[in-house]
């Protein structure tokens, strides 16, 4: 890979250069850190699966040359499946560590020092990663989504949903929360979660349902007692907002109290200072309809951040889930091999933190068919100078 003297551009080899190479040595003939950066611009240039990967480095054969040693040619297809299929996951990922640092840190200057940066951590199915003949169902990825940046941190894969709980303090364990609030659905409330969090010095803010029986209705109970007379009796912030977008309007109302010393199983949460509810009432093609949710956050009172961490765990569906469904075609991928599908979805994450750091007014998926047509820009999204 050509080095540019700048500090603003760093060789994309540089940080591979340490991972172990899975292959066996006998007739290998193509660098490790050549088909891995063949894989990284291929899923950024549109394609979908190691057979869409080869097609894409033959057709660009001419233009890889020029920045790549690529001894024994351009990689088949076939190629590229048994390298995704060999890499461990942790360890590929691993070696994306100070590039998302790197991400992390751009325009850092142009941030408000108020604005927090908000992590959602969420899990989604591959569904048709599914494997009957061997018993497997699809494959579920937990991933942790800087919402302001738009950068996917880590992600851990599991076989069952009901693994999430196991497979979410791994994943905080292997990201950087100082500073930043973290978000996470009803099966991530958790004490022990709660506690990393605290410890991490991050901040949280935990969904609550019937998986914390006592505790969830113990919030519904004090929010409707106090909201029948208006909230007479006990300080409450409250914030509202409206929401327009792909023919729906959403009207948000936040609700936000101090923790009461009386609330059940108060002390065994780490760092608890507060509790939220949020109702959402949506209007779409005459139909109405509505949403109350209740949470536990270790924030202090300020009804705004409140609102900012609840709208920013819904916002993963959009900005997330929504483009690797729509954009990246995740669920039509039909890898059986685990560590391969694992490796391929962290690779079209990894992408779209790097599709969202440019500033045009494109959306993501005019960005990525945009790579996939002019290699100039391809270059210009993962941040390489053309030769």
């Amino acid at each position: 890979m050509h080095v540019v003297d700048s500090e603003d551009v760093v060789s994309i080899l540089e940080y591979f250069k340490d991972l172990e190479d899975p292959r066996c040595p006998v007739n290998r003939v193509h660098l490790l850190g050549d088909l891995i950066v063949i894989c990284i611009l291929a899923v950024i240039g549109n394609a979908d699966g190691p057979k869409a990967i080869g097609l894409w480095a033959k057709a660009n054969a001419q233009w890889l040359h020029r920045y790549l040693q690529l001894p024994g040619g351009i990689p088949s297809h076939d190629t590229i499946g048994r390298l995704l299929a060999a890499l461990k996951p942790a360890a590929f990922q691993g070696c994306f560590v100070q590039w998302i640092a790197r991400l992390r840190g751009q325009d850092a200057a142009d941030v408000n020092a108020d604005e927090r940066e908000i992590i959602a951590v969420d899990g989604k199915a591959l569904r048709r990663s599914h494997n009957r003949r061997r018993g497997l169902g699809p494959l579920f990825l937990v991933s942790a989504w800087a919402v302001r940046r738009g950068i996917s941190l880590g992600q851990l894969a599991t076989e069952e949903k009901s693994n999430e709980i196991t497979a979410i303090p791994e994943l905080l364990g292997q990201i950087d929360v100082a500073g930043a609030i973290v978000t996470i659905d009803a099966a991530g409330c958790q004490k022990e979660i709660a506690a990393k969090i605290i410890k991490g010095k991050g901040d949280y803010v935990l969904a609550l349902k019937g998986n914390q029986g006592t505790l969830h209705q113990a919030v519904v109970d004090y929010f409707g007692g106090h909201m029948e007379n208006d909230f007479a009796d006990v300080p409450v912030r409250t914030y509202e907002e409206v929401v327009k977008g792909h023919g729906r309007v959403d009207t948000l109302l936040y609700y936000q109290l101090s923790v009461p010393a009386s609330l059940s199983g108060r002390k065994s949460w780490k760092g608890l200072r507060t509790i939220g509810m949020a109702i959402r009432m949506s209007q779409q093609n005459g139909k109405e309809t509505s949403e109350v949710r209740y949470y536990i956050s270790s924030l202090r009172m300020g009804v705004r951040r409140f609102a900012e961490a609840v709208r920013g765990h819904w916002r993963i569906e959009n900005t997330l889930h929504w483009c690797l469904d729509v954009t990246f075609r995740e669920d039509d991928s039909r890898l059986r091999d685990r560590h391969a599908a694992d490796n391929l979805a962290w690779l079209k994450r990894f992408a779209i933190s790097l599709l969202k750091q440019q500033t045009d007014k494109e959306t993501i998926a005019m960005r990525r068919r945009m790579a996939g047509w002019n290699v100039s820009y391809l270059a210009q999204v993962v941040g390489i100078s053309e030769i």
